[in-house]
């Protein structure tokens, strides 16, 4: 059994349902990616799966046991969240933010401990910021501050993570950064890892399972080389493409159609013939 699962929810915000009788179970031990287009309901999605948004219907589960009767530190001990856009408090450092990470496991008899410290500084290893620990977040760049927040999450030391669009506003070089530093944590700790991403050819370079929502339903989900077709793109984000293999992963590689332009300075290159991506 999945350890995260959706079963029947149904979101609505003034009577304009979001999601509608959507079912999803999250693979253990896998990546897997939320797509869609703007508007899609990737981003409530996995605000229900995290409880963060009590669904209009259906319920939520994890390990089983519906998640709005679980205590939120039990959640925190289990689900590390990684919202979209985070801001840190002004003059806190990497160390600090990360220690928030801890706060789970703090009681009024349990106090920070030696086990504490040592999650908190192997989080700091694990994101390579060990040099940064002293610096204050809000002068850190874009990449490095979303390594501060993943790190955060790492030190609560839960099974499964939540990031909603973990490398937005990066560029591209932060942007790989960041889905490299999430392979590395699912390959070599077997971490459950989902994440909504815009970008269509980093979710299926990166994710072992991609489930794909248009209009709060999901039209398709398993492994991208199996569910990505030319035809789904063109369903679920309203463009017209050629899909090829990624020359470095063999997956399905998407290149929008475009239009000639009147442009004396365009040079137009041909689309690669239409290569096989199972």
């Amino acid at each position: 059994m999945s350890a995260l699962q959706a079963k029947d929810i149904t979101v609505a915000f003034d009577k304009v349902r979001v999601l509608e009788d959507l079912n999803v179970e999250i693979p253990t031990g896998k990546i897997t990616a939320l797509v869609g287009g703007n508007g899609s309901g990737k981003t409530t999605l996995l605000r229900v799966l995290s409880r963060l948004l009590k669904p209009t219907g259906g319920t939520a589960y994890l390990d089983g046991n519906a998640i709005a009767h679980l205590p939120p530190r039990e959640i925190a001990r289990r689900l590390g969240i990684l919202p979209q856009s985070p801001v840190a408090p002004e003059g806190m450092t990497v160390r600090e933010l990360v220690a928030q990470g801890r706060y789970p496991y703090q009681t009024w008899y349990r106090q920070w401990s030696e086990e504490d410290e040592e999650m908190v500084q192997k989080a700091l290893e694990t994101t390579h910021l060990t040099e940064l620990a002293e610096r204050q977040v809000e002068h850190l760049s874009g990449g490095q501050r979303q390594r501060v927040w993943i790190a955060m999450a790492l030190a609560q030391n839960t099974p499964i993570l939540l990031l909603d669009e973990p490398t937005t506003y990066l560029d591209l070089a932060h942007q790989v950064e960041i889905l490299d530093l999430l392979d590395e944590l699912n390959a070599r700790e077997g971490r459950t890892i989902v994440m909504v991403l815009h970008d269509l050819n980093q979710a299926c370079r990166y994710a072992h399972h991609i489930v794909v929502l248009q209009k709060g339903t999901i039209v398709a989900s398993g492994d991208p080389c199996e569910v990505i077709t030319e035809e789904l793109v063109r369903g679920a984000f309203g463009i017209e493409c050629r899909l090829i293999a990624d020359p470095l992963t063999g997956t399905p590689l998407c290149v929008p159609s475009m239009r000639r332009t009147n442009c004396d300075n365009c040079v137009m290159r041909t689309i690669p013939p239409k290569v096989s991506v199972s």
